[in-house]
């Protein structure tokens, strides 16, 4: 087998010797599965409730919320990050606001972002739309300056317009860092729904497994979790092909 298929098989068989060590551990009496229930028994709790329906609304909801807010952070942070790498004037008024501000846990400004957008939708897009910003924006930013700098003189003694600097220097110089930003970001907005979704929302993936855990509906809370590991794998893949596709030539 070659090295690169070895690497496939162990990636598959890794998750299935933990889930295997992990049924053994729980039929064998030595885990108590009053909290850490059967994966066979979790299995058969995701199949019943991907025939009801129930599964499915909560991840399409998830998704749709995920979307949205990503697309909206990744633009902002997109334009701001190339506006503060390329206009001294502009760095000089963002560039303090947002060292200041980037620390800020992005969960912790939760409520401030319910009292602006309510309880509706608006919130959930906003504070996914807010962790997404910051990491867009400084990989851009990182991503420009590591362009060789005869690329951009090259551009301005060609006259290249302030629009054109943008979108043929300093973008396609930046992307592969911007691509990494992306997947970062993937992660984040996936821990950021699932908390928005469990204190203020009454459908998705965090409010499945908020209210399991409160009615002690474990195989249910598991489901909830096992799923939001499978949107984290199947997002994360569709990134690592927009990445072989967009920079081919950053691939090994």
């Amino acid at each position: 087998m070659s090295a690169r298929a070895v690497n496939r098989l162990l990636s598959f068989l890794t998750p299935v010797v933990l889930l295997a060590i992990w049924e053994g551990a729980a039929r064998l009496g030595w885990i108590d599965i009053r909290f850490f229930s059967m994966p066979s028994a979790i299995f058969k709790e995701f199949v019943t409730m991907l025939e009801s329906g129930e599964l499915v609304m909560h991840t399409l909801i998830s998704l749709e919320r995920i979307f949205i807010g990503f697309t909206i952070g990744v633009l902002i942070g997109l334009a701001l990050g190339l506006a503060i790498a390329l206009m001294p004037r502009v760095a000089a008024i963002l560039k303090p606001l947002v060292d200041a501000t980037f620390p800020i846990p992005k969960v912790g400004l939760l409520p401030l972002v319910i009292i602006l957008f309510g309880v509706g939708e608006g919130s959930k897009y906003a504070i996914i739309a807010i962790g997404v910003l910051y990491l867009i924006l400084i990989n851009t930013v990182a991503g420009v300056r590591q362009i060789e700098r005869i690329y951009l003189d090259v551009g301005r003694n060609y006259h290249a317009g302030r629009l054109m600097m943008f979108t043929d220097v300093a973008f396609p110089g930046a992307l592969p860092m911007i691509i990494a930003g992306m997947k970062i970001s993937m992660g984040v907005s996936l821990i950021l729904i699932v908390t928005a979704e469990s204190l203020a929302a009454k459908s998705g993936i965090g409010f499945l497994i908020w209210t399991t855990w409160q009615v002690f509906e474990v195989e249910k809370m598991y489901v909830g979790l096992f799923m939001a590991a499978i949107i984290g794998i199947c997002l994360t893949a569709l990134l690592d092909w927009i990445e072989h596709v967009v920079v081919p030539w950053r691939q090994p």
